[in-house]
């Protein structure tokens, strides 16, 4: 929870973003139709760039960092470190979500069957 306080607008929003394929899933669930099956894949393929973006949003931003950093320092890099972390919780709460997602769809499908 510490590492999601450090996180940026662009880190909330992506991790958001991560929870819709997990709300699509819950209504497939609830309502196994091939529509919301259907919605279920396109909604999976947005959590999933979603992630991958905001991952790479947070590498970019350590990397501006560290070019424009003049003195390294052995705190640099711990900072740069900590840095690298909070830029993976979206994936990792995101790929989180897909899987619990996808989870759902399966419990679906097998009620549907």
């Amino acid at each position: 929870m510490e590492l999601l306080r450090g996180a940026g607008n662009f880190a909330v929003l992506t991790i958001l973003i991560g929870f819709a394929p997990l709300l699509m899933a819950v209504a497939y669930v609830l309502r196994p139709t091939e529509r919301n099956l259907a919605l279920m894949r396109p909604v999976s393929l947005a959590g999933l760039f979603g992630a991958l973006c905001g991952v790479f949003a947070g590498f970019i931003v350590i990397l501006r960092g560290y070019g424009v950093t003049e003195d390294v320092t052995p705190r640099t890099y711990h900072l740069m470190a900590v840095g690298f972390a909070e830029a993976l919780v979206p994936v990792f709460v995101c790929f989180g979500c897909l899987t619990i997602a996808w989870l759902l769809v399966a419990l679906g499908m097998r009620r549907s069957a």
